[in-house]
């Protein structure tokens, strides 16, 4: 089972993979691959510095390039585990889903909450280049969803997911709206094989 995560900053993407990671799921971001590109170049691993990173990266190589990165690990596991569980986050593009898409078993998962309970956790966190007034978190989100091949479109990969969680309530309450998934998902699964 491959669980890809998509959704809008501080929704609860990264406590979704966490949970994930708990039931043994390898976790992959693509955010890595920009981090990892910041670090060779001596760069502050801020927001804005990351998002122009990978904007760069996609217009350099190809739209789908981060996920390329990705699936290209996922398949050098899967050759010696097939039964191997992951959770990949932070697919910010119709074109790294379409790639990951590629894969058996794959899941785009959408996480959604209301804008001020994403702002509210945001400023908890308080991550270098995050947001200070929730009137700048909405100018940043706009700029998060430009309409090019090579920049971050969060409201139109959000929009292929094919499953929702809403957190918008208690941690425990979404761990078990994530465990439903999964069984939801494993069902789905057997089904599937059943009829093969």
């Amino acid at each position: 089972m491959i669980i890809g995560l998509t959704g809008k900053n501080a929704a609860g993407k990264g406590e979704a993979a966490n949970y994930l990671k708990s039931k043994g799921f390898i976790y992959y971001s693509l955010s890595d691959v920009i981090r990892d590109e910041a670090t060779k170049r001596g760069i502050e691993h801020s927001r804005d510095n990351l998002i122009k990173i990978g904007n760069e990266l996609r217009e350099k190589f190809a739209p789908n390039y981060l996920a390329q990165q990705i699936n290209a690990k996922i398949r050098e596991i899967l050759r010696n585990n097939s039964k191997q569980n992951f959770a990949i986050d932070s697919i910010r593009s119709p074109f790294e889903a379409k790639e990951l898409m590629k894969n058996k078993d794959f899941t785009l998962v959408g996480i959604d909450a209301p804008i001020g309970t994403r702002f509210k956790r945001l400023v908890e966190r308080n991550r270098i280049g995050d947001a200070k007034t929730l009137e700048d978190f909405k100018k940043q989100e706009q700029r998060e969803n430009l309409k090019s091949d090579t920049n971050q479109q969060l409201d139109a990969t959000f929009g292929m997911a094919k499953e929702i969680i809403s957190n918008n309530g208690a941690l425990e309450e979404f761990h078990t709206k994530i465990d439903d998934l999964l069984n939801h998902l494993e069902r789905k699964n057997k089904r599937q094989i059943s009829r093969n």
